[in-house]
């Protein structure tokens, strides 16, 4: 799931963007930005990015296996 760590970033950097006459609406607006963002993120489907990387190499040997394989259904029809 998203590091809260990065959520808070997010919610600071749009925070920080606001122009300092809306600063105080700003502050209680980080929070809230902070909860809508929280929300809306936990409703995608998202992966860690070790399990990506799990499932690329996967990928990629599941690719080398159906190459091999080809090769050798080549190689076989030839010999017929």
């Amino acid at each position: 799931m998203l590091n809260p760590k990065k959520l808070e970033e997010i919610a600071k950097q749009i925070t920080d963007s606001v122009p300092p006459e809306v600063k105080n609406f700003a502050e209680g607006a980080e929070t809230k930005v902070k909860q809508v963002l929280q929300s809306q993120l936990s409703r995608l489907d998202f992966v860690s990015r070790e399990e990506f990387d799990i499932q690329s190499q996967i990928l990629i040997r599941t690719r080398e296996k159906l190459a091999a394989l080809e090769k050798r259904l080549d190689e076989l029809e030839k010999q017929n």
